[in-house]
């Protein structure tokens, strides 16, 4: 058992979800008790608060925080969430699962988070400005944001208008650092930022989904045909994770979306819904009620528990715990979220033999185009600027060679489609496809070949074994 030390004895849910996570996994490992210790404790917090004038004039005392937890490799990475139940405890933890998702996608970040107490939803865009404004400043203040310190992202509440904040305040408070633009990530194209970030997580989401659903053998247990066509589909929250990757499941993997939750209720139609159509109805009504095509209901928590294949929490953290558990109908969890499922909750699902896709692998993809992000900022070129004239020129001189050979001149439209060189964005989503395949079978080969309880104890053991190994490989223990 590890304890939290001088973390403190009283700590939320969440917070006490992830440590006895860890502990589960630390009891497989041979690491070292001290150097457990120190993967699992948060190496630094900054807990701030500050002045914000009001839109009608009046000073609001913002609370806020950010969390660095762990050195292992630098800078530390982790999105900043704008929510009125964020915490100090919450974004602690949610700082240790960016170590671990960092460390089993094999990205060479450490692990951070940032949280403000505000209601984004409820704030106009002038208040929010000042507020993120005044946040970089604080965080630039006390040595908590750079290309080579800590690179904040996205999160609940946060998006790439946000992160353009934030590289305009850091470039122009840190004006003689190089490559500014590299102080955060998911920023808009316009500054610097990259093709495919914001469907990156939802993506990263589908791709992990389509990896666990291709095991012959874990879909014969479950008593579902493998792969993705086919399943039927619940996801819990329609905001950009949410969204891109129901998208992307109906799209891609002709899944049948059959339920949407969001905060003021639950859409349902068992021969599917149109999810594009119904994003697009909530974008402009604000609301999921009313969608032609769906049954709407105001208990949007009751929908967790309807019938399907595949329940996706894409909202927040413990939605499902020891006293929904026993209710849930879904054959497969996909945690889109951080947390979703609590540890006691998860406890219930797997005695009544549920297969959970755990959140530290599976909502990796936004740090792995984050990575992507970084590199193209660090660089100062895009990635297709590199490759995409040469690949031209190489595909080129193959058709050529075979128009040669076969003497047939190919037609002028698939030739311009078979010489056509990979954008940025080709280049990113093949790089974040292949990440989420390779990780899922790492994690895969590590729960049978070492008898594990389940998928999640095996992520968590092989984020921990690299966290350990690499604080082993730099020196820091002699």
């Amino acid at each position: 058992m590890i304890d939290d030390g001088e973390q403190g004895a009283s700590r939320g849910i969440f917070f006490d979800s992830v440590s006895r996570y860890f502990n589960r996994a630390a009891g497989y490992s041979k690491v070292d008790t001290g150097l457990l210790r120190q993967v699992k404790t948060c190496n630094a917090v900054y807990r701030m608060r500050f002045p914000v004038r009001a839109d009608d004039g009046s000073i609001a005392v913002v609370e806020a925080f950010r969390a660095e937890h762990s050195y292992h490799r630098l800078p530390t990475k982790g999105g900043i969430r704008f929510s009125e139940i964020v915490s100090l405890d919450e974004t602690i933890a949610l700082a240790a699962l960016m170590t671990y998702k960092c460390a089993i996608v094999g990205v060479p970040f450490g692990g951070a988070k940032g949280g403000v107490i505000l209601d984004s939803h409820s704030l106009s865009e002038g208040f929010r400005e000042r507020v993120i404004r005044r946040y970089t400043a604080e965080l630039i203040r006390k040595n908590f944001i750079g290309p080579d310190i800590d690179v904040p992202a996205p999160d609940y509440g946060t998006g790439e208008q946000e992160m353009g904040w934030i590289a305009d305040t850091y470039k122009n408070l840190k004006m003689n650092e190089p490559h500014p633009y590299a102080c955060v990530t998911g920023k808009p194209l316009g500054m610097q930022g990259i093709p495919g970030r914001t469907e990156a997580t939802g993506l990263g989401v589908y791709y992990g989904i389509r990896a666990c659903t291709e095991q012959p053998e874990e879909m014969k247990r479950l008593g579902l045909n493998p792969g993705v066509a086919g399943k039927r589909v619940i996801v819990q929250g329609l905001g950009n994770v949410g969204y891109h990757a129901a998208h992307y499941l109906q799209s891609q993997g002709g899944a049948t979306i059959v339920g949407i939750i969001e905060r003021e209720g639950a859409l349902y139609a068992a021969d599917g819904l149109d999810v594009d159509a119904v994003y697009r109805h909530r974008r402009e009504g604000g609301t999921l009620e009313h969608f032609d095509g769906g049954e709407f209901s105001a208990d949007g928590a009751a929908a967790l528990e309807r019938d399907c294949d595949i329940l996706i929490p894409a909202a927040l953290e413990d939605q499902i715990t020891a006293e929904n558990a026993p209710r849930i109908r879904a054959r497969i969890i996909a945690e889109a979220a951080n947390g979703p499922v609590d540890f006691d909750g998860e406890a219930i699902l797997r005695e009544r033999g549920i297969l959970m896709i755990p959140d530290l692998f599976l909502n990796a993809g936004g740090v792995t185009v984050s990575y992507f992000e970084w590199l193209k900022n660090r660089a100062g070129v895009s990635f297709d600027r590199l490759l995409s004239r040469n690949e031209e020129l190489t595909k080129t001189r193959l058709v050529e060679t075979l128009e040669s050979l076969t003497e047939r001149r190919v037609p002028e439209p698939v030739r311009s489609q078979l010489v056509h060189g990979s954008r940025e964005k080709d280049l990113v989503t093949t790089a974040l496809e292949q990440t989420m395949m390779h990780s899922f079978e790492q994690i895969h080969r590590m729960w049978t070949s070492r008898d594990l309880p389940d998928l999640r104890t095996a992520a968590f053991l092989l984020a921990i074994e690299r966290v350990a190994e690499s604080y082993g490989q730099h020196g820091i223990f002699p």
